[in-house]
């Protein structure tokens, strides 16, 4: 049986059980393991760019024997990408606020503006006007857009499963942490698709 420390000790015990169990931005470990993520992504969208650039450094034409992408689709995703860091940036003000009916609300909204993307994307693959296999261009060009497809796929999914969790669970503090980082990493989302848009669709038109 556990003895009770003496009344002398217990005056030189730590409380803790008045701290927070979790929080936001850089006092929260999940802040530092997105900022790291986002960090190995970025280097990883950086040299998919350079190897484009270096690619056509060495191309007698650029693209090598098909006509640039289609502008329609890849536009308009801009767009709906742009349009969503608005409930994005709600979502994460609700979660650090612990307001769970704005939670809820944005966390749909934002939802839907993921799988909108998603199924533009899917068009976007078909306007590309060259396979994945039919040149360096080609292979460089589907290797951009599945790179960023696939953290746009994962994201949906976390998003996903975090809306579900505010409609079956309770509000825990570590899920407002989730919503929070959730946003922030959207936001890298977005901002990393300008360049790669740039890259796909205009790039091939400045001669």
């Amino acid at each position: 049986m556990r003895e009770t420390p003496p009344a002398s000790e217990q005056g030189h015990m730590l409380d803790a059980s008045a701290l927070p169990s979790f929080a936001f931005g850089h006092r929260s470990l999940m802040w530092w393991s997105t900022l790291c993520l986002i960090a190995i992504e970025s280097t990883v969208f950086a040299l998919a760019v350079a190897s484009y650039f270096y690619l056509r450094s060495h191309a007698p034409r650029w693209p090598l024997s098909t006509p640039a992408p289609d502008l329609l689709w890849g536009s308009l995703n801009t767009g709906i990408l742009l349009a969503s860091t608005l409930p994005n940036h709600w979502l994460k003000q609700a979660g650090e606020a612990g307001n769970l009916p704005r939670m809820r609300l944005w966390f749909v909204v934002c939802l839907v503006f993921s799988l909108a993307f998603l199924g533009v994307r899917a068009l976007e693959f078909t306007t590309l006007n060259v396979r994945w296999d039919t040149d360096a261009y080609g292979s460089i060009v589907w290797m951009l857009l599945a790179l960023h497809t696939v953290h746009l796929i994962t994201d949906t999914w976390d998003t996903g499963v975090l809306a579900v969790l505010m409609f079956t669970g309770p509000l825990e503090g570590q899920r407002r942490v989730d919503t929070s980082e959730n946003a922030q990493y959207w936001y890298f989302v977005v901002l990393s698709w300008l360049p790669i848009y740039t890259v796909l669709y205009w790039a091939p038109r400045v001669s």
